[in-house]
């Protein structure tokens, strides 16, 4: 009979335990409806600004922008995103991995610098040589998660701007996930600073000779900063959408698993039950028997 009871308690478990995964499960998919949106209206977007920003910054002969200078790279800034919250599978290990990766490998040698947005990344990188040092980075940007809006973000891609500008920085970079689907995140490392248009092949395209108004390096000035603060505004909201989808098909398998180890603990119930009753009319029918004997 304790066999029988541990059995039933763990039922009672593995049940309160699927109901709690399906519940999240739930919560993250109306929350992920909310954040593809975000993602699916920022995206054409984010994408034209740059379109416009290469257009006109690929004619010029060269642009004297304090964002667009090229260093010697001897101090690097690596912008990590993850989430403040865990149970989303290899979401937040992912990026991390891949951030150490860079920092351990690609930039050996040099000075690399962690900005945690996020409490995962925080909690890991804090306790490593790449923390931040220095009075003068953003603090506390787990709170952008809260409420996150373009309005809160620009003040720190701002800041960011501000310590590659003052010399602080000679390279800053983006690690996040970018959101596919619900089932798929991208491990993304994208350059934030310097700013260096693409270079791209043109073949037998005809060529319009516009008029700007002001003048074309002073457009390309106003839309850096500017395409800057969307392109992190953007990988932000990438990752929230990536958190919530990540989340809702781990939660979705979490309460597969759960259902079915209750399968297998009913019927090892069900097993010993039947054996505990077959051995108690043994008992029976030998008293019986005895008794009669």
């Amino acid at each position: 009979m304790g066999s029988l009871k541990e059995v039933r308690v763990r039922i009672t478990s593995v049940s309160s335990t699927a109901q709690i995964t399906s519940a999240m499960k739930m919560v993250s998919a109306a929350k992920l409806k909310r954040a593809t949106d975000a993602i699916v209206q920022m995206r054409p977007y984010a994408a034209k600004l740059r379109e416009i920003f290469q257009n006109i910054s690929g004619s010029l002969s060269g642009s004297d922008s304090a964002y667009s200078k090229e260093r010697k790279v001897e101090n690097v800034l690596l912008v990590v995103i993850t989430s403040n919250r865990g149970l989303c599978g290899g979401f937040n290990a992912n990026v991390i991995k891949r951030a150490n990766l860079l920092a351990r490998n690609e930039y050996q040698g040099k000075n690399v610098t962690m900005l945690c947005i996020g409490k995962k990344a925080n909690d890991f990188f804090k306790k490593t040589e790449f923390k931040i040092i220095g009075s003068d980075m953003p603090r506390k940007l787990n709170e952008l998660f809260d409420k996150l809006t373009y309005a809160n973000v620009a003040p720190v891609a701002e800041k960011i701007m501000e310590t590659f500008a003052s010399g602080q920085f000679d390279k800053i970079e983006l690690v996040y996930n970018q959101f596919k689907n619900a089932a798929v995140q991208i491990v993304m490392v994208e350059q934030f600073l310097p700013v260096v248009p693409e270079k791209t092949e043109v073949v037998n395209k005809k060529t319009n000779d516009y008029i700007f108004e002001p003048s074309q390096e002073e457009i390309v000035k106003d839309l850096i900063p500017r395409a800057l603060k969307t392109q992190l505004y953007k990988a932000l909201l990438d990752s929230h959408a990536a958190e919530h989808g990540a989340r809702m098909t781990s939660m979705h398998k979490a309460t597969d698993n759960a259902r079915d180890m209750l399968r297998e603990l009913k019927l090892t119930y069900n097993k010993a039950r039947q054996a505990a009753i077959t051995g108690e009319i043994l008992e029976i029918v030998g008293g019986a028997e005895a008794l009669n004997g």
